[in-house]
Protein backbone atom coordinates (compact mmCIF):
# COMPACT_ATOMS: atom_id res chain seq x y z
CA UNK A 1 0.00 0.00 0.00
CA UNK A 2 1.21 3.93 -0.79
CA UNK A 3 2.13 5.67 2.07
CA UNK A 4 -0.16 9.03 1.36
CA UNK A 5 2.27 10.57 4.07
CA UNK A 6 5.86 10.08 1.53
CA UNK A 7 4.03 11.48 -1.44
CA UNK A 8 3.92 14.73 -2.54
CA UNK A 9 0.15 16.98 -3.00
CA UNK A 10 -1.97 18.76 -0.45
CA UNK A 11 -4.45 17.01 2.33
CA UNK A 12 -8.43 17.90 1.44
CA UNK A 13 -10.74 17.34 4.14
CA UNK A 14 -14.07 15.32 2.53
CA UNK A 15 -17.12 14.41 3.11
CA UNK A 16 -17.84 11.48 1.58
CA UNK A 17 -21.78 10.22 2.31
CA UNK A 18 -24.36 13.50 2.54
CA UNK A 19 -28.15 13.23 1.32
CA UNK A 20 -30.03 16.40 0.47
CA UNK A 21 -33.62 16.84 -0.20
CA UNK A 22 -33.56 14.85 -3.82
CA UNK A 23 -33.89 11.76 -1.52
CA UNK A 24 -34.02 11.84 2.03
CA UNK A 25 -32.09 15.15 3.49
CA UNK A 26 -33.06 18.15 4.84
CA UNK A 27 -31.31 20.91 2.97
CA UNK A 28 -31.67 21.17 -0.82
CA UNK A 29 -27.98 20.26 -2.47
CA UNK A 30 -26.82 24.14 -2.90
CA UNK A 31 -27.68 24.55 0.84
CA UNK A 32 -25.90 21.12 1.58
CA UNK A 33 -22.77 22.59 -0.31
CA UNK A 34 -23.05 26.03 1.57
CA UNK A 35 -23.36 23.87 4.94
CA UNK A 36 -19.99 22.06 4.54
CA UNK A 37 -18.29 25.05 2.58
CA UNK A 38 -18.93 27.04 5.71
CA UNK A 39 -17.29 24.03 8.11
CA UNK A 40 -14.31 23.79 6.18
CA UNK A 41 -14.44 21.00 4.21
CA UNK A 42 -13.08 20.95 1.03
CA UNK A 43 -14.93 17.77 -0.89
CA UNK A 44 -18.14 17.29 -0.87
CA UNK A 45 -19.94 13.90 -2.02
CA UNK A 46 -23.73 14.17 -2.17
CA UNK A 47 -24.89 10.68 -2.17
CA UNK A 48 -28.92 10.77 -3.03
CA UNK A 49 -30.78 7.35 -2.80
CA UNK A 50 -30.65 6.25 -6.25
CA UNK A 51 -30.18 9.44 -7.82
CA UNK A 52 -26.85 11.04 -8.69
CA UNK A 53 -27.00 14.94 -7.46
CA UNK A 54 -24.71 17.10 -9.47
CA UNK A 55 -24.31 20.57 -7.77
CA UNK A 56 -21.75 23.03 -9.24
CA UNK A 57 -18.66 23.51 -7.08
CA UNK A 58 -17.56 26.84 -5.33
CA UNK A 59 -14.41 29.15 -5.07
CA UNK A 60 -13.64 26.79 -1.85
CA UNK A 61 -15.48 23.26 -2.00
CA UNK A 62 -15.47 20.66 -4.55
CA UNK A 63 -18.66 18.60 -5.18
CA UNK A 64 -18.62 15.30 -6.28
CA UNK A 65 -21.46 13.74 -8.41
CA UNK A 66 -22.06 10.69 -6.62
CA UNK A 67 -25.65 8.04 -5.50
CA UNK A 68 -25.39 5.49 -2.91
CA UNK A 69 -27.22 2.43 -4.25
CA UNK A 70 -29.12 -0.76 -2.41
CA UNK A 71 -28.20 -4.58 -3.27
CA UNK A 72 -29.27 -7.57 -2.62
CA UNK A 73 -26.92 -10.42 -0.60
CA UNK A 74 -27.74 -13.99 -2.61
CA UNK A 75 -29.11 -16.07 -0.23
CA UNK A 76 -29.63 -13.97 2.87
CA UNK A 77 -33.03 -11.27 3.49
CA UNK A 78 -30.40 -8.15 4.37
CA UNK A 79 -29.79 -5.47 2.35
CA UNK A 80 -26.16 -3.91 1.65
CA UNK A 81 -26.13 -0.23 0.66
CA UNK A 82 -22.97 0.69 -2.00
CA UNK A 83 -21.60 3.99 -2.35
CA UNK A 84 -20.88 5.27 -5.68
CA UNK A 85 -18.55 7.76 -5.52
CA UNK A 86 -17.79 9.93 -8.81
CA UNK A 87 -20.30 8.35 -11.12
CA UNK A 88 -20.20 9.30 -14.55
CA UNK A 89 -24.29 8.08 -14.94
CA UNK A 90 -27.54 8.17 -12.96
CA UNK A 91 -28.41 5.18 -11.94
CA UNK A 92 -31.88 3.67 -12.81
CA UNK A 93 -33.58 1.89 -9.58
CA UNK A 94 -34.98 -1.83 -10.54
CA UNK A 95 -38.70 -2.44 -10.67
CA UNK A 96 -38.34 -5.72 -8.95
CA UNK A 97 -35.30 -7.89 -7.99
CA UNK A 98 -31.84 -5.68 -6.53
CA UNK A 99 -28.59 -6.41 -7.94
CA UNK A 100 -26.81 -8.51 -6.34
CA UNK A 101 -23.41 -6.15 -4.03
CA UNK A 102 -21.06 -7.58 -6.60
CA UNK A 103 -22.89 -6.66 -9.92
CA UNK A 104 -23.45 -3.18 -7.99
CA UNK A 105 -19.93 -2.59 -7.79
CA UNK A 106 -19.37 -3.52 -11.68
CA UNK A 107 -21.55 -1.14 -12.79
CA UNK A 108 -20.32 1.40 -10.13
CA UNK A 109 -16.51 1.02 -11.79
CA UNK A 110 -17.80 0.71 -15.06
CA UNK A 111 -19.23 4.16 -14.42
CA UNK A 112 -16.06 5.78 -13.57
CA UNK A 113 -16.66 5.65 -10.10
CA UNK A 114 -15.08 4.31 -6.65
CA UNK A 115 -17.48 2.30 -4.29
CA UNK A 116 -16.93 1.74 -1.11
CA UNK A 117 -19.71 -0.35 1.07
CA UNK A 118 -21.77 1.57 3.29
CA UNK A 119 -22.28 1.08 7.77
CA UNK A 120 -22.27 -2.58 7.71
CA UNK A 121 -22.69 -2.81 11.51
CA UNK A 122 -25.82 -0.79 11.18
CA UNK A 123 -27.13 -2.83 8.14
CA UNK A 124 -26.42 -6.33 10.11
CA UNK A 125 -24.13 -7.57 7.59
CA UNK A 126 -21.93 -10.80 7.94
CA UNK A 127 -18.36 -10.68 7.33
CA UNK A 128 -18.77 -13.85 5.27
CA UNK A 129 -21.40 -12.66 3.53
CA UNK A 130 -18.81 -9.97 2.10
CA UNK A 131 -15.52 -12.00 1.56
CA UNK A 132 -16.75 -13.08 -2.39
CA UNK A 133 -18.09 -9.93 -3.64
CA UNK A 134 -15.64 -9.00 -5.86
CA UNK A 135 -15.22 -5.16 -7.35
CA UNK A 136 -15.30 -3.41 -4.16
CA UNK A 137 -13.02 -1.21 -2.44
CA UNK A 138 -13.75 -0.60 0.90
CA UNK A 139 -15.90 0.15 4.10
CA UNK A 140 -17.38 2.67 6.12
CA UNK A 141 -15.01 1.94 8.80
CA UNK A 142 -17.02 4.68 11.06
CA UNK A 143 -20.49 6.09 9.96
CA UNK A 144 -21.61 8.94 12.37
CA UNK A 145 -25.23 8.73 11.34
CA UNK A 146 -25.35 4.83 12.32
CA UNK A 147 -23.70 6.06 15.30
CA UNK A 148 -25.96 8.55 16.42
CA UNK A 149 -29.26 7.17 15.93
CA UNK A 150 -28.16 3.42 16.90
CA UNK A 151 -25.20 3.10 18.36
CA UNK A 152 -23.55 0.99 15.15
CA UNK A 153 -21.34 3.09 13.19
CA UNK A 154 -17.69 1.43 13.97
CA UNK A 155 -17.33 -1.30 11.46
CA UNK A 156 -13.94 -2.01 12.77
CA UNK A 157 -14.25 -5.59 13.50
CA UNK A 158 -16.12 -5.97 9.52
CA UNK A 159 -12.68 -4.04 8.37
CA UNK A 160 -9.97 -6.28 10.32
CA UNK A 161 -11.67 -9.51 9.25
CA UNK A 162 -11.59 -9.10 5.55
CA UNK A 163 -7.75 -7.81 5.98
CA UNK A 164 -7.21 -11.43 7.69
CA UNK A 165 -8.27 -12.58 4.75
CA UNK A 166 -6.11 -10.91 2.24
CA UNK A 167 -8.75 -8.78 1.42
CA UNK A 168 -6.57 -5.42 0.92
CA UNK A 169 -10.07 -3.24 1.37
CA UNK A 170 -9.62 0.28 2.57
CA UNK A 171 -11.22 2.52 4.60
CA UNK A 172 -13.43 5.92 4.83
CA UNK A 173 -14.82 7.93 8.04
CA UNK A 174 -18.11 9.70 6.97
CA UNK A 175 -21.44 11.69 8.51
CA UNK A 176 -24.08 10.01 6.38
CA UNK A 177 -25.86 13.76 7.20
CA UNK A 178 -29.57 14.08 6.74
CA UNK A 179 -30.03 16.12 9.41
CA UNK A 180 -27.30 19.19 9.13
CA UNK A 181 -26.38 20.94 11.96
CA UNK A 182 -26.97 17.88 14.29
CA UNK A 183 -25.26 14.90 12.26
CA UNK A 184 -22.82 16.76 10.34
CA UNK A 185 -18.99 17.71 10.91
CA UNK A 186 -18.64 14.12 12.55
CA UNK A 187 -16.33 12.16 10.68
CA UNK A 188 -14.49 13.13 7.45
CA UNK A 189 -11.75 11.15 5.25
CA UNK A 190 -8.29 13.28 4.33
CA UNK A 191 -7.01 12.43 0.87
CA UNK A 192 -3.40 13.36 -0.34
CA UNK A 193 -4.02 14.63 -4.07
CA UNK A 194 -1.36 16.50 -6.25
CA UNK A 195 -4.33 18.26 -7.98
CA UNK A 196 -7.26 19.82 -6.25
CA UNK A 197 -10.02 18.36 -8.53
CA UNK A 198 -12.70 15.53 -8.07
CA UNK A 199 -10.25 13.20 -10.40
CA UNK A 200 -7.46 13.73 -8.02
CA UNK A 201 -9.96 12.65 -4.82
CA UNK A 202 -11.03 9.94 -6.74
CA UNK A 203 -7.58 8.47 -7.94
CA UNK A 204 -6.71 9.11 -4.28
CA UNK A 205 -9.03 7.37 -2.97
CA UNK A 206 -8.98 4.00 -5.61
CA UNK A 207 -5.11 4.04 -4.31
CA UNK A 208 -5.34 4.38 -0.42
CA UNK A 209 -3.90 8.03 -0.27
CA UNK A 210 -6.35 8.56 2.32
CA UNK A 211 -6.93 8.23 6.36
CA UNK A 212 -10.06 8.44 8.50
CA UNK A 213 -10.86 10.53 11.29
CA UNK A 214 -13.41 11.99 13.74
CA UNK A 215 -10.81 14.68 15.18
CA UNK A 216 -7.06 13.77 15.39
CA UNK A 217 -4.72 14.48 12.33
CA UNK A 218 -1.92 12.25 11.73
CA UNK A 219 1.21 14.78 11.19
CA UNK A 220 3.90 12.33 9.60
CA UNK A 221 3.78 8.21 9.15
CA UNK A 222 7.47 6.75 8.36
CA UNK A 223 7.52 2.85 7.49
CA UNK A 224 9.83 0.50 8.34
CA UNK A 225 8.92 -2.64 8.54
CA UNK A 226 7.31 -4.31 11.12
CA UNK A 227 8.28 -0.88 12.84
CA UNK A 228 5.98 2.55 12.48
CA UNK A 229 6.98 5.79 13.38
CA UNK A 230 4.00 7.95 13.94
CA UNK A 231 3.83 12.13 14.26
CA UNK A 232 0.32 13.16 15.00
CA UNK A 233 -1.99 15.58 17.41
CA UNK A 234 -2.02 14.98 21.41
CA UNK A 235 -3.13 11.28 22.04
CA UNK A 236 -3.88 9.01 24.63
CA UNK A 237 -3.53 6.06 23.15
CA UNK A 238 -2.04 4.51 19.79
CA UNK A 239 -2.30 1.57 18.44
CA UNK A 240 -1.17 -0.82 15.47
CA UNK A 241 -3.64 -3.29 14.84
CA UNK A 242 -2.01 -6.27 12.98
CA UNK A 243 -4.29 -8.78 13.06
CA UNK A 244 -6.09 -11.03 15.87
CA UNK A 245 -4.51 -11.28 19.34
CA UNK A 246 -1.27 -9.69 17.84
CA UNK A 247 -0.15 -5.20 17.58
CA UNK A 248 1.24 -3.09 19.49
CA UNK A 249 0.00 0.16 21.58
CA UNK A 250 0.96 3.13 23.50
CA UNK A 251 -0.82 5.16 26.21
CA UNK A 252 -0.49 8.24 27.39
CA UNK A 253 -0.12 9.09 31.47
CA UNK A 254 2.39 7.85 34.66
CA UNK A 255 1.23 4.33 34.09
CA UNK A 256 0.19 4.09 30.66
CA UNK A 257 0.28 0.76 29.20
CA UNK A 258 2.70 -0.22 26.75
CA UNK A 259 3.14 -2.97 24.25
CA UNK A 260 5.75 -3.41 21.66
CA UNK A 261 6.06 0.29 21.28
CA UNK A 262 7.51 3.62 23.14
CA UNK A 263 6.68 6.83 23.27
CA UNK A 264 9.08 9.21 21.36
CA UNK A 265 7.64 12.66 22.45
CA UNK A 266 4.69 14.00 24.82
CA UNK A 267 2.46 17.21 24.34
CA UNK A 268 3.06 19.59 27.45
CA UNK A 269 0.19 18.17 28.95
CA UNK A 270 1.73 14.62 28.64
CA UNK A 271 -0.51 13.31 25.75
CA UNK A 272 1.56 11.40 22.82
CA UNK A 273 2.50 13.44 19.56
CA UNK A 274 5.06 10.43 18.37
CA UNK A 275 5.20 6.67 19.01
CA UNK A 276 7.03 3.94 17.63
CA UNK A 277 5.60 0.64 17.62
CA UNK A 278 6.52 -2.97 16.68
CA UNK A 279 4.18 -5.20 14.75
CA UNK A 280 5.36 -9.20 14.40
CA UNK A 281 7.36 -9.84 11.29
CA UNK A 282 4.47 -12.13 9.77
CA UNK A 283 1.91 -9.56 9.98
CA UNK A 284 -0.76 -10.37 7.33
CA UNK A 285 -1.35 -6.58 7.46
CA UNK A 286 -1.00 -3.45 9.72
CA UNK A 287 -3.70 -0.09 10.41
CA UNK A 288 -2.95 2.26 12.30
CA UNK A 289 -5.20 3.97 15.56
CA UNK A 290 -5.14 6.93 17.25
CA UNK A 291 -7.61 8.01 20.31
CA UNK A 292 -7.45 11.47 21.94
CA UNK A 293 -8.78 12.24 24.99
CA UNK A 294 -11.91 12.91 23.77
CA UNK A 295 -12.69 9.55 22.16
CA UNK A 296 -12.36 10.73 19.02
CA UNK A 297 -10.18 8.57 16.49
CA UNK A 298 -8.27 8.18 13.63
CA UNK A 299 -7.81 5.02 11.13
CA UNK A 300 -5.08 5.16 8.59
CA UNK A 301 -5.59 2.73 5.95
CA UNK A 302 -3.58 -0.67 5.77
CA UNK A 303 0.45 0.02 5.58
CA UNK A 304 1.52 -2.87 4.17
CA UNK A 305 1.53 -5.55 2.53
Amino acid sequence: MPNPFAMPGVWLRCALHAHSTASDGELRPGCLVRHYERAGFDVLAITDHWIRTDEPSTEHLLVIPSTELDARLPGSARRAHVLALGVDEAPSAPDSELPTLAETAEWVLAHGGVPFLAHPYWSGLRTHELERCKGLLGVEVYNAGCELETGRGLSSVHWDELLETGRRWLAIAVDDTHHPGFDSGFAWTWVRTPERAPSGVLRALREGACYSSTGPTVDALDIERPAVEVRCSPAERVTLVTGARRGASVAAGRLGYRHNGEILEHAANGSIVAARLVGPNDAPYARLEIRDADGRTAWTNPLWP
